[in-house]
């Protein structure tokens, strides 16, 4: 499925997806009302349905995966308070510390493995103010990215995702999921969604990415707790009118860009196999899950990798100064695969 107006491979992010003409016309079609007022259909059917497909009683559409969580962590935690999360997670590294900023909380950060937090580890992490003598904040939200972005794309096991949300109830500790690629993580699984997010309080599901929706993620949980996630969103100015827009695009990528999504790992699989064959660069294959690559260069020749592959047509980003990251999304073809390969060996 190409359907995108240019002719270089661009392989940044799986968020340069745009619109496919199917989606556009369903944008256009889409019945809309003014969604602060309540009214918009369009964004009441898609919150309803992914609550409904995630097991949650309730959903709640916001602009971006980094509202979604920002929202998900005021409404779960008090200032103050401190969040558990892996030291390379989204919320800690790609926020802007929103955590602190809006939420007025400290982090322990969890040292993972690709990118994932061992359950022993994330116990280990859970500080108390009770007991302390005052001196600790007072633990009460894990958080867990699945995929893990700079894991490289890698996924929780079930067993690991379960004993993480015991451990966190356990401790008193509320659950939340941040799911930016949770559909990548259950292709690659082959767990439903809804098993897979059973013992989390809430969860964020982003749109914008794999799923090749311009806009928008949406976050689920408990009646009363999206209640309260409803008044965040407010305050964080993430109220939208005629939302029902993009919520069409959303409807129509859960109908038709889940699935394919196994399109996207097979040829991630391949880039990074052909690349790790080549002298000069590198790829941990066991990381290498889902749509993600993440390529080892010479040291401190990042920038100038990105440069040369530019040159030859080919769109990466870099991650540090001696890693690249390549991501395959709806807009790549086997062809532009080839292209790539053939971009890596030329430099």
């Amino acid at each position: 499925m190409r359907e995108y107006p240019s002719e270089r491979v661009d392989l940044r992010s799986d968020t340069v997806t745009q619109p496919t003409a199917a989606m556009r016309r369903c944008m256009v079609s889409s019945v809309v009302g003014d969604d602060v007022l309540g009214d918009d259909i369009t964004v009441i059917e898609l919150q309803d349905r992914l609550a409904d497909m995630f097991g949650k009683e309730a959903g709640l559409f916001v602009p971006s995966g980094t509202m979604s969580n920002a929202i998900a962590i005021r409404a779960h935690t008090n200032p103050g308070d401190e969040i558990i999360t892996e030291s390379t997670s989204h919320i800690y590294v790609y926020e802007g510390g929103g955590y602190a900023a809006l939420s007025g909380c400290s982090i322990a950060l969890v040292p993972g493995k690709m990118g994932l937090m061992n359950p022993v580890d994330v116990e280990k992490a859970i500080r108390k103010g009770d007991g302390s003598l005052g001196h600790y904040p007072n633990g009460s939200l894990v958080c867990v990215e699945n995929t893990s972005n700079r894991g490289g794309g890698s996924c929780y096991s079930q067993e690991d995702l379960d004993e993480i949300a015991r451990i966190a109830h356990k401790n008193d500790c509320a659950a939340h999921m941040d799911g930016a690629r949770i559909f990548n993580a259950s292709i690659y699984s082959g767990v439903d969604v809804k098993r897979m997010v059973r013992d989390y309080d809430s969860v964020s599901i982003c749109l914008s990415k794999g799923l090749g929706v311009p806009v928008g993620s949406v976050l689920v949980g408990s009646s009363s707790f999206i209640a309260l996630a409803h008044r965040w969103r407010k305050m964080f100015g993430g109220g939208m009118r005629q939302a029902g827009i993009l919520a069409s695009a959303g409807l129509y990528a859960l109908d038709n860009h889940i699935e394919r999504l196994s399109e996207d790992h097979i040829r991630a699989k391949k880039l990074a196999e052909a690349i790790n064959n080549l002298e000069k660069f590198s790829v941990n294959l066991d990381t290498v899950q889902s749509n993600m690559v993440y390529v080892s260069v010479p040291e401190k020749q990042a920038t100038q990798t990105v440069e040369a592959l530019s040159s030859h047509g080919v769109d990466t980003i870099e991650i540090g100064d001696s890693t690249i990251r390549a991501v395959t999304h709806l807009h790549i073809t086997d062809e532009d695969i080839e292209r790539t390969i053939s971009a890596f060996a030329s430099i």
